[in-house]
């Protein structure tokens, strides 16, 4: 029998290898799917019996991956997420046209400027012609399609409806699109706002309020003590700046660092959703991704217990995601969704109540679809009011700012204008 070394990522998305025993590529990824592993590369190595053509393959297979890390380093190795909705749109059609896979495929590589995804595309090719199935080919790019877009296309190809899996696909990604605009359109002024604060106080103490020490320092006159703050301060940042710099950097690339570990990042994640005002914003925008992820996958047929991995790694925020994965143990254990979902303690009662009605009537996917629905009205009333929020905050910090200044530069001005008069 062939015998096959695998690539895949488990429930938690950790790496994990291995080797099977199998008649066939899709015998192993389907085993794979059974055990709640994505498959990303799948290698015949040989028979059973055969020692030294699996070691060859794996010097070659070794080989092969060092070239592809170097060509992922030369070249822009980034899929946006207009061109996966514009991928998975195409799909869509061309497979409903009854057009063979393989062809839709290279039809599509052919109009890409993207380098990177060409690339990705034609590593789905290849696998599609050594006999894999297209879940198996697209899992060997784990950067590129998320665990919720080989399920879906996975459950679309053992059903038969690969065109509706590509359409129910596209449109997740276009909400989650949305999503992120939204996000990122109420976060754009605050932040632009603090890069130029930042920058002014960079000019303001390494170029003014020096030349006004210099000056200070002629009168030969007592200081008031908000001068004095001001020109300690200035003076360390100049005679320092090396070093305080070294120290930014230092600090961003540990915080980098510590939030790319697995403890980091759940610490890191649970922190986040309290933070006051942005807080509400990031949990609802998880919830949502929860609730829509979770009823894409039952509608398409998928197992809820494997649902709720695909879920757990969709959602984004590595705390929810905990609690969504301690859901899936319990519905191993034979409890309902209602109560695993109640003890997850992440959901308003009416929420709760939507999921006891769906299981009771055996339409938990739609019900789920309006709890989506539900957390994004949230979102976008979260987001207005957090942009409503900031604005007067910002206005009184820097206020505040510019009053400090104020007192430091000119209270000696005014003293010196007071005793000239005198």
């Amino acid at each position: 029998m062939p015998h096959f070394e695998y690539n895949g990522r488990d429930s938690a998305g950790a790496l994990v290898s291995g080797s099977l025993d199998a008649g066939s590529v899709d015998e192993v990824a389907t085993r794979l799917f059974g055990d709640n592993i994505t498959p990303i590369d799948i290698n015949e190595t040989g028979q059973t019996d055969s020692g030294q053509p699996r070691r060859q393959q794996s010097a070659v297979k070794r080989r092969s991956k060092s070239q592809e890390r170097l060509n992922l380093f030369l070249t822009r190795s980034k899929v946006d997420i207009e061109e996966l909705i514009i991928f998975s749109r195409q799909m869509h059609s061309l497979t409903k046209a009854g057009l063979p896979l393989d062809r839709a495929i290279k039809g599509l590589e052919a109009s890409l400027t993207n380098k990177y995804f060409r690339s990705v595309l034609r590593s789905i090719i290849i696998g599609l012609e050594q006999g894999q199935s297209l879940a198996s080919s697209l899992g060997r790019n784990p950067r590129v399609f998320s665990k919720l877009f080989l399920s879906m296309v996975h459950v679309g190809e053992n059903t038969g409806r690969l065109d509706i899996a590509f359409l129910q696909v596209s449109k997740y990604l276009e909400l989650e699109r949305n999503t992120r605009r939204q996000v990122k359109s109420a976060t754009r002024y605050p932040m632009f706002v603090l890069a130029a604060i930042t920058v002014a106080l960079g000019i303001i103490t390494t170029v003014v309020i020096p030349v006004f020490a210099e000056t200070f320092a002629n009168f030969g006159a007592d200081l008031p003590w908000q001068t004095v703050v001001l020109m300690r301060s200035s003076e360390f940042v100049v005679n320092n700046w090396p070093y305080i710099a070294l120290f930014i950097v230092a600090a961003v690339t540990s915080f980098v660092f510590w939030i790319n570990t697995p403890l980091g990042r759940l610490s890191w994640d649970r922190r986040k959703i309290k933070i006051p005002l942005a807080g509400p914003v990031l949990e609802k925008v998880a919830l949502a991704r929860f609730a829509r992820t979770l009823s894409m996958v039952m509608a398409a047929g998928v197992p809820i217990v494997q649902g709720l991995t695909v879920v757990a790694g969709a959602v984004g925020n590595a705390f929810v995601s905990k609690r969504v994965m301690k859901m899936r143990e319990g519905v191993e254990r034979g409890e309902s969704l209602h109560r695993t979902a109640v003890k997850a303690r992440m959901f308003s009662p009416l929420v709760l109540q939507m999921i006891a009605v769906g299981e009771e009537t055996g339409a938990v996917d739609d019900l789920l679809h309006e709890v989506a629905d539900f957390y994004d009205t949230e979102v976008e009333y979260e987001l207005k009011r957090l942009g409503d929020a900031i604005e007067p905050i910002l206005i009184v910090f820097i206020a505040g700012l510019v009053l400090i200044l104020a007192l430091g530069v000119f209270l000696p001005l005014w003293d010196l204008n007071t005793a000239i008069n005198n």
